[in-house]
């Protein structure tokens, strides 16, 4: 639930100094064994994919696993790296202690990992998981891709400070089953705060940047947009289902909205790989719920709208018959593979703005999973809307389409689209 994705945490670069603080060594890792090795290999597979791993390390043009992903962070950018089976630019020659120090504990070979790198919750990944990761990532197609050099300037790029946000702010967190809980419960907290990593954009960041877990997914602001508020008592409040939440996680769609942006990445390279059992897993964690009796369907559906009676007066009423309809429809209710239904849709719903302003400002580029389920590309509107007729639309969609009766005033645009122009 990464992405936005895995900017996440840019961290440790505030601590750039260069006193050598002692790195507590793992202890011994048992290698995987031989037997088995197929099934264990084809585990691993399944479980890069829960962790989003070609998500950050493929790049549209590149090498699966080749890396190059850039990472804009306040010191510089951020490339990730080659961890294809390649001896020379991957991880080939890694043995199974070094993966482990280097997914786990965010210690390679050759130093300290930023933690771009999502370490802090990988900390939480089981052995055998672990072992199947490994036996995966040692067979898979050598990229041949070379590693990018970051793009980050003095002081920041002095490794040997990472050791002290590591002494500081990683606090090595194992995963701890709740006693009082399902199994599919506790298998979708492990998910979720393990490979998943939801937490590296879903919850804020103190003055170290390291994630607040006294205010784990609540929310927080990640590569210009919103990561929104995941915890179950905000979710249950905006009325997400568990129809509604799992058929999202798994197809990147449904009756709240579309997944965009850095979660569409998430959604296509890692949550629609899952199988239903794990996706109903997250899902029962998310929500503290207990799965349905009934089947759930994870098929994506199109929102049916009959013909409504629109405030025509409202002056947000032109703009999106003039601007949106065309995609969107006169009734918000959506066209397939064109765009999203815009009716009860989760973020035109939510009460902080931000992401409505950021995507009118911004744009959002095509989206596609498959031939059967792709979004056209939204334009961008900064240059042709000024903020009150963006303040205008979004009170406009508000109280169409969604329970938000508030009016959007041109400070709270002009505001966002400040911050916007300073991340």
């Amino acid at each position: 639930m990464k992405p936005s994705v895995k900017i996440s945490a840019v961290c440790g670069l505030l601590l750039s100094t260069s006193a050598a603080y002692a790195q507590a060594p793992s202890p011994s890792a048992q290698a995987p064994s031989l037997e088995n090795m197929a099934q264990l290999i084809a585990q691993g597979k399944y479980l890069a994919a829960a962790g989003d791993c070609s998500g950050c390390h493929t790049i549209e043009s590149g090498q699966v696993y080749g890396g190059g992903r850039a990472f804009a962070t306040p010191f510089g950018t951020l490339y990730s790296t080659n961890i294809s089976s390649d001896k020379q630019h991957g991880i080939g020659k890694y043995s199974y202690q070094q993966f482990v120090d280097a997914v786990r504990n965010g210690v390679a070979p050759k130093g300290n990992l930023y933690p771009a790198m999502p370490y802090a919750s990988y900390h939480r990944i089981n052995d055998h998981d672990m072992q199947a990761l490994y036996a995966y990532f040692m067979q898979t197609k050598p990229a041949t891709q070379p590693n990018r050099e970051n793009g980050i300037g003095f002081p920041f790029n002095i490794r040997m400070g990472l050791k002290v946000w590591n002494l500081v702010a990683f606090d090595k967190a194992t995963f701890r089953p709740s006693a009082d809980k399902s199994p599919l419960w506790n298998r979708g907290k492990y998910l979720v705060q393990g490979l998943g990593h939801c937490g590296e954009c879903h919850t804020p960041r103190n003055f170290m940047m390291a994630t607040e877990q006294d205010h784990a997914l609540e929310g927080a602001v990640v590569n210009y947009l919103n990561a929104p508020n995941i915890t179950a008592k905000h979710l249950t409040q905006t009325h997400w289902t568990f129809h509604d939440l799992a058929q999202f996680l798994k197809t990147g769609q449904s009756s709240k909205g579309t997944a965009f942006d850095d979660m569409y990445i998430v959604e296509k390279h890692s949550l629609t790989h899952l199988n239903d059992h794990d996706i109903a897993a997250i899902t029962s964690y998310l929500l503290d719920q207990s799965q349905p009796s009934q089947h759930v369907e994870l098929q994506p559906t199109l929102t049916s709208l009959a013909a409504s009676q629109f405030d025509t007066t409202l002056p947000g009423y032109g703009t999106y018959m003039n601007k949106c309809s065309g995609c969107h429809g006169q009734s918000g209710q959506g066209i397939p593979n064109v765009a999203p239904a815009l009716k009860d849709n989760a973020t035109i719903g939510n009460s902080n703005i931000f992401n409505t302003v950021a995507v009118l400002n911004n744009g959002i580029k095509r989206q596609s999973y498959s031939q059967e389920q792709s979004y056209y590309a939204m334009p961008a509107y900064k240059d042709s809307l000024d903020n009150q007729q963006m303040a205008d639309l979004i009170t406009y969609l508000q109280k169409s389409f969604s329970t938000q009766m508030t009016t959007t005033t041109v400070k709270q645009v002009a505001d966002i689209k400040k911050q916007l122009a300073n991340d």
